[in-house]
């Protein structure tokens, strides 16, 4: 009996972790280049009970003994990092990726001492905006995300755009930008967006708002996250299409069904608690008597 509750109350426990993923999807179904989270379970500890010499008659196949098992726990949360559907926007700098990679961005945090710094982050997120410099004195504008941090470029700088010009960006993330007050003028390249390659998603770290991180106790960063370049963008391409927006990859029916498979384990286990539960107040009413 009491082999019986640890073992359900340990999957509960599990089993509600999965529940806060899938609450956790269903909630940004509608978010911008979400990816949603897959999770994986595997066995607490298996032993092997033995059964007396007399269970071994003739003929009998199996051998002697049965399987006990203590539970499953939650090991591991992964990204799943499957296309999702491609929004067009008509807005030059609404951008979406085609391919398993993350815009690179500069995320400005606040540190153990309350002091601004700034941190590598990534993103699947492209919807980007042209912010002015807090320099007063700077007329340039930078590429931003919504929430004020910088997309870097592939000289791992901030990508600078001249005022009062119209933005033009290439398959491979090569920023062109066209002067407006003067139509004749020839496009000027400006700067070419940095990608990275996602070879690791299991190891990502989320840091909210979409956003994502290598842990800081990640031995070799180059094996979670590769800088995508001309020469190892051929296998397997990654390209950017100006004017549109990835969907969040969440799909409303498998996450519905996920739901109740999680509900109905859950519900399985419980019983089996309070089933043990009852069967422990027997015996003791019983010895008692």
């Amino acid at each position: 009996m009491n082999n019986s509750m640890i073992n359900s109350s340990v999957t509960m426990r599990s089993l509600q972790q999965k529940l806060d993923m899938v609450a956790n999807n269903l909630a940004n179904l509608n978010t911008v280049g979400y990816k949603r989270q897959d999770a994986s379970f595997q066995d607490v500890l298996t032993s092997v009970k033995q059964q007396p010499g007399g269970f071994e008659k003739q003929g009998r196949l199996s051998p002697l003994g049965y399987n006990q098992g203590w539970g499953a726990r939650l090991v591991q949360a992964q990204l799943n990092m499957a296309q999702g559907s491609l929004k067009p926007t008509g807005e030059s700098l609404d951008l979406a990726i085609e391919g398993d990679g993350l815009f690179e961005i500069n995320n400005v945090v606040r540190d153990a001492n309350n002091s601004l710094t700034t941190q590598t982050a990534w993103t699947r997120n492209g919807s980007f905006q042209l912010s002015q410099s807090t320099d007063p004195a700077d007329p340039d504008l930078f590429l931003m995300t919504k929430d004020g941090q910088y997309v870097m470029g592939t000289d791992d700088s901030p990508i600078r755009l001249p005022a009062n010009s119209s933005v033009n960006i290439e398959s491979d993330g090569t920023i062109f930008a066209s002067d407006e007050a003067d139509k004749s003028a020839a496009p000027i390249e400006v700067g070419q967006i940095k990608m990275v390659r996602v070879l690791r998603p299991q190891l990502l770290q989320q840091l909210g708002d979409n956003m994502y991180s290598v842990p800081a106790n990640a031995a070799n960063r180059e094996d979670i996250l590769q800088t995508v370049d001309t020469g190892n963008n051929a296998v397997d391409p990654i390209s950017v299409r100006q004017g549109f927006l990835e969907q969040s990859n969440v799909t409303l029916a498998d996450e519905m069904t996920d739901l109740l498979q999680v509900q109905k384990a859950f519900q399985l286990n419980s019983r089996a608690v309070s089933s043990s539960d009852t069967m422990m107040g027997i015996a003791n009413n019983l010895r008692n008597g």
